[in-house]
């Protein structure tokens, strides 16, 4: 099964829940058949979801991060690791294996300078049509939800962290 018109999706804003977004997408995806490829930018530790994708038919799922969040000024590696994220998005999106490629975290690698706008826009532009693109993280550039079908904001109204309860393991990763 391949889709009729893959359009491009963004899930941005500063509340939770958009890496969760894109993975029921890919769950409701790949229960219908479809491939998918996830691409997690920063993220390289441990989250549950590579268990659970693991044990899920049609969804393969790499990390191009360090293994640990970036507090401060990215270092060389950063980039390294994104770009080598990027090459294997942009690989994954053109080759034909896969129906949905997804970009977690991409933005966050977009504001901390570890990608270039212009080549996130050249993979866009140029995907296959039947190839649907989503792209996750805080900090999305106006000029990149301009190439966009569908833009969801993500608002925090409240937030566990505020009381001071900490990322709970099978909740927030």
């Amino acid at each position: 099964m391949r889709l009729k018109k893959g359009l491009v999706q963004i899930y941005t804003g500063n509340g939770k829940g958009k890496t969760t977004a894109a993975l029921g997408l890919a769950m409701r995806a790949s229960g219908a058949g479809l491939k998918v490829y996830i691409c997690q930018f920063i993220k390289g530790k441990f989250y549950s979801e590579i268990n659970a994708v693991k044990k899920t038919k049609n969804i393969r799922i790499e990390q191009y991060g360090r293994g640990c969040f970036i507090k401060k000024r990215p270092k060389k590696i950063d980039a390294q690791y994104a770009q080598i994220g990027l090459e294997k998005a942009r690989k994954n999106c053109f080759s034909g294996d896969y129906d949905i490629v997804i970009l977690d975290e991409l933005n966050i690698a977009l504001k901390l300078g570890l990608v270039k706008i212009e080549d996130v826009l050249d993979i866009l532009t140029r995907k296959p049509s039947f190839v649907e693109i989503v792209l996750t993280g805080r900090y999305c550039p106006p000029r990149l939800m301009r190439h966009a079908d569908l833009v969801t904001e993500m608002k925090e109204l409240k937030h566990p962290y505020r009381l001071g309860i900490k990322a709970r393991r099978g909740i927030e990763y």
